[in-house]
C-alpha cells in the first residue's frame, strides 16, 4: 500500500520543481508564465501570489477542459504556456502537475517549497482584496496545527 508521500514522491520524476528564486526569475523573464494556485478558495483568499489563478486541486482536471461547469478558459488555453502550480508546501501542486502532464501540458512545474517557501524567501503575498500580507502574519498562518486525533496512534 502506498502512502500520501509515496504518491507525491512518484510525481517528482514527471513534474519538474522550482525553488522560489527560480519562480521569481521565471516570472521576470517570461511574464506569460501562468501561476496556478491549487489550494482551496478560503486558503487562496487568505493569501496568494499576486496575479495567480485559483483552481483547486479537486477540480483541476475538469477546469482545463472545455464544456464543464468548472472550466477555466485561461487554463484550458495554457497548454503551450509555462504553468507553475503552487500550494502550501509543494505536495498538492506536484500531484496536480502529474495529472496536467497526462492531459497534455508539457511545460508544467511545481513550486517545491510551496507558498511557505515563497514567504520564507520574503516574496510578496496578497489577500483577496489585493492588499499586501504581512509576512509575520503569513508565518503564523502557515504553521501546521494538528488536533490530537490527527496524530498517529501510539
Amino acid at each position: 500500500m502506498k502512502r500520501f508521500m509515496d504518491l507525491v514522491n512518484d510525481c517528482c520524476s514527471t513534474v519538474p520543481e522550482l525553488m522560489p528564486w527560480d519562480l521569481e526569475e521565471k516570472l521576470a523573464g517570461n511574464p506569460s508564465t501562468l501561476v496556478v494556485d491549487v489550494r482551496e478558495p478560503d486558503e487562496f483568499s487568505a493569501m496568494h501570489i499576486e496575479g495567480s489563478l485559483n483552481v483547486p486541486r479537486g477540480i483541476i482536471e475538469s477546469a482545463c477542459e472545455w464544456d464543464y461547469e468548472e472550466t477555466v478558459p485561461e487554463l484550458v488555453q495554457a497548454r503551450e504556456r509555462e504553468v507553475v502550480l503552487v500550494c502550501r508546501s509543494g505536495n498538492r501542486s506536484l500531484l496536480a502537475g502529474a495529472n496536467l502532464r497526462l492531459l497534455g501540458y508539457q511545460k508544467v512545474f511545481s513550486l517545491k517549497t510551496g507558498l511557505r517557501g515563497w514567504k520564507d524567501f520574503e516574496q510578496p503575498l496578497v489577500d483577496a482584496a489585493g492588499n499586501r500580507v504581512d509576512l509575520d502574519d503569513a508565518d503564523d498562518y502557515f504553521t501546521p496545527r494538528l488536533r490530537p486525533e490527527q496524530h498517529r496512534p501510539k
